[in-house]
């Protein structure tokens, strides 16, 4: 083989397998950036209908949008001050850190319905009470059980008001009375309405008298109630430890690397700093796990 045929195989050969590798790495990328993009549009369509039942109506690409910057932005805080060419391997943690808080930042929008959903909830059986005591003393007057949930519509207290008023409306448009409180009873998620459309139920099937029952559910739940904050108000204290436990070395992390960035940001980027934040990490996990488990008290 002649000099000038070794010296072009030189060239030629790493040029091919950067060739291979690279188109490898472009279609995995591709493949991600595809499947990223089709689970953002599902989820922002499916947290946009979620939004709809709690009477927010936010268009799903707007949702789309505010996911995509969230995830860009816990990406860039991640790799940012890991990104370092000398040093392969941090960069590499930095690059997985950052899809990693990058993804869990996009389903953001999803934990937010969430809260929504649970705090609209308790709101809901918050009101619940003082419902039921309304329809009670409706049907002792005299009116029908539709009647009676149109007194509680009237009165204009959200959310109960819009719950009760789609359930009439699914009615007026030809749905029957049980499946109505069914699709309420579903789109609501609680457990105390799960009880009152069991006894309405019951009560229309057998003849049964619905203001006493209406009456004895009202006091259940509000007995229930009692119980619930005098339970909250015992583990708040552990409530309290696991939150400071949790944030503590995040915020002390963050305050050091903001006063003294020539001394965090190598320790950041050593192999040793990193088991030590990976190690962090997965105590206060395991921590915040048996905290969450022992202070969580069903009633």
């Amino acid at each position: 083989m002649s000099p000038t045929h070794f010296v072009l195989l030189s060239w030629v050969i790493p040029a091919l397998l950067g060739l291979a590798f690279g188109g490898i790495a472009f279609t995995v990328i591709r493949a991600m950036g595809s499947g990223a993009t089709s689970y953002a549009d599902s989820m922002s369509e499916s947290t946009a209908r979620q939004f709809e039942d709690l009477f927010l109506f936010i268009p799903a690409r707007r949702i789309a949008e505010i996911g995509w910057a969230l995830a860009a932005m816990a990406f860039l805080v991640c790799v940012i001050p890991l990104f370092d060419l000398d040093k392969p391997l941090s960069t590499a943690i930095g690059l997985a850190l950052g899809l990693i808080v990058g993804m869990a930042a996009l389903s953001l929008p999803t934990k937010l319905v969430q809260v929504l959903k649970e705090r609209r909830r308790l709101k809901f059986n918050l009101q619940l009470v003082d419902a039921l005591n309304s329809m009670s003393n409706a049907l002792r007057a005299g009116f029908s059980i539709n009647q009676a949930f149109e007194t509680v519509v009237q009165a204009g207290e959200k959310p109960i008001s819009q719950e009760f008023d789609v359930m009439l409306q699914q009615m007026r448009v030809g749905m029957n009375f049980f499946d109505a409180l069914q699709s309420l009873d579903q789109r609501v998620g609680s457990d105390d309405l799960t009880l009152v459309v069991t006894a309405i139920d019951i009560a229309r099937r057998t003849g049964g008298n619905l203001t006493e029952i209406f009456d004895k559910i009202s006091l259940t739940i509000r007995e229930r109630m009692r119980i619930e904050r005098r339970v909250r108000t015992l583990t708040a204290q552990g409530r309290l430890q696991g939150i400071i436990v949790a944030l503590m070395p995040a915020f002390l992390g963050g305050v050091m690397t903001f006063l003294k960035p020539e001394m965090m940001l190598p320790f950041f980027k050593s192999n040793s700093g990193m088991m030590c934040v990976a190690g962090m990490i997965l105590l206060i996990t395991v921590g915040w796990y048996f905290i969450k488990r022992i202070i969580k008290i069903d009633v």
